[in-house]
């Protein structure tokens, strides 16, 4: 293996003397890049955000905008790297001082006060500028549709970049301002060719390991050599964990770009995720196939944090406050796991087993989910939280029903933020299942709702609230219901 490297703004810089643990963050600044910068040092504020060539959805490679301040330098080994400095000579017309598009119109249009995330906010805006398959999103009525400008630009793609001391029209209006890359730019040639390869990583230093295997086969033999590795994909997680609360671990295993984790596959009987996917990804290779999945996406923390996360993530933490459990649950899915004897297949309903535990073993990883079809025909996803966007739910809740007839056929319902673990309602379940959806119906089977789980008292929400938040999801949706059958 050669020693780690990455490619920064079209010259390649060596990762040594940074530490395993060292953020990209923190080796950009140390490389003189200090347009990235920290301020929340957890993936909320985008102040950070850089661009990252990655395998492509509609184009052999796509430029990502991902949290520099939760990737660890050294997953990046073998990768191409884009900062805000970069953007100048390498998106436009190649001539140094020459300012890059998104960059003019942030200028032009007043997008920047203080300054300071104003680099995040452009390596955001590029990466949706050079999204291949932006194109004008036309409202029925004559107008746009308030998320997406006229020139196609998405809104959700600056969801993580959190500063608002300008007024957020500016950065708006620059948003929908930009236009189509020209044909000489160079990041936009660069999407018609092959991403990055994934390479092997061993990066020894200090006691410390950072560790990538090329196979999911070498990868299960290393995690039992080290049963007590901590396994990441995008560490939007472990980032947090490194820079808030200070962990350090002795190795730390990269999944991220391993191709037994990277599939999806569509069958007659279920739809398999692979684990290492990026919930960007996902979403747009769905693309709606799955319209739980596709409610969850958008209030699923940030585009930023969306094109780093991953579904077997996100299942590892066993947090009860996940937002993925519940959807996944209402799904029926389960998750496959595999060790280096072998795969098994669990029900999500029976992976969690406590706070943050779970019946995966030492030296087993989460290969992939499986969602079982067909789908129900009556889905929806309620997220109650204190923010649109970018936030940790108090309440999340996912309905799946088979209604015909006018008679509830089938209901699954997840719920997480209201016990140790991602629940089941299984009692709610029973009270509409067999019966008519009526107003009712709904307002009995609301009463159990809001007894399910054992909702706790925090800074987030009381235990009140929540109970009070799981009823009328439900009240909701049954609104929802009869909009659509009226309309």
């Amino acid at each position: 293996m050669t020693a780690p490297r990455i490619t920064v703004n079209g010259t390649e810089a060596p990762i040594s003397p940074a530490t395993p643990h060292t953020t990209a963050l923190d080796f950009l600044r140390e490389c003189g890049l200090t347009g990235t910068k920290e301020g929340c040092a957890e993936g909320e504020c985008g102040a950070c955000a850089i661009l990252v060539a990655r395998p492509g959805t509609n184009e052999p490679t796509d430029w990502v905008a991902v949290n520099a301040c939760l990737l660890p330098a050294a997953a990046l080994d073998g990768q191409e790297v884009v900062t805000s400095e970069g953007l100048a000579t390498a998106g436009a017309s190649g001539t140094p001082g020459t300012l890059h598009p998104v960059q003019e119109e942030m200028a032009v249009r007043g997008g920047s006060q203080c300054g300071y995330c104003t680099p995040g906010f452009v390596c955001s805006m590029a990466a949706e500028y050079y999204r291949p398959d932006r194109c004008a999103h036309p409202d029925p009525a004559g107008g746009t549709d308030p998320e997406h400008g006229p020139n196609g630009f998405d809104l959700h793609a600056l969801s993580g970049n959190l500063c608002r001391c300008t007024g957020y029209r500016p950065i708006r209006d620059a948003a929908f301002a930009v236009g189509a890359p020209a044909d000489e730019d160079p990041l936009a040639r660069r999407r018609a060719q092959s991403p990055p390869v994934a390479v092997a990583t061993e990066y020894v230093r200090g006691g410390s390991a950072f560790l990538r295997r090329n196979t999911l086969g070498e990868t299960l033999r290393l995690l039992r050599e080290r049963p007590d590795a901590v396994v990441v994909a995008g560490s939007t997680d472990w980032g947090v964990e490194v820079n808030i609360r200070a962990r350090r671990a002795d190795c730390v295993i990269a999944v991220d770009r391993l191709p037994e984790l990277r599939e999806l596959r569509v069958g007659s009987d279920a739809i398999e995720i692979g684990a290492a996917l990026t919930l960007t990804e996902i979403e747009r290779r769905l693309d709606g196939r799955v319209p739980l999945l596709a409610e969850l996406f958008p209030q699923f923390a940030s585009r930023l944090i969306r094109n780093g996360a991953t579904l077997g993530g996100n299942l590892g933490t066993g947090s009860p406050i996940g937002d993925s459990p519940p959807v996944l649950l209402a799904l029926e899915a389960s998750v496959v796991l595999a060790d280096a004897d072998g795969e098994r297949q669990v029900p999500l309903a029976e992976y969690f087993t406590g706070y943050r535990q779970s019946v995966r073993r030492p030296g087993e990883l989460i290969r992939a989910v499986r969602v079982p079809l067909p789908l129900s025909s009556v889905a929806a996803f309620h997220k109650i939280a204190k923010r649109r966007f970018d936030d940790i739910s108090s309440v999340a809740v996912a309905f799946a029903l088979d209604i015909e007839d006018g008679i509830v056929r089938r209901a699954r319902i997840g719920l997480g933020g209201v016990a140790a673990t991602p629940i089941r309602a299984l009692t709610t379940e029973e009270a509409l299942e067999g019966r008519p959806w009526t107003a009712e119906t709904v307002e009995a089977a609301a009463r159990v709702l809001r007894a399910e789980g054992t909702p706790m008292n925090d800074q987030r929400a009381s235990a009140a609230y929540r109970s009070a938040m799981l009823g009328q999801s439900l009240v909701k949706l049954y609104a929802q219901t009869t909009e659509a059958v009226s309309s």
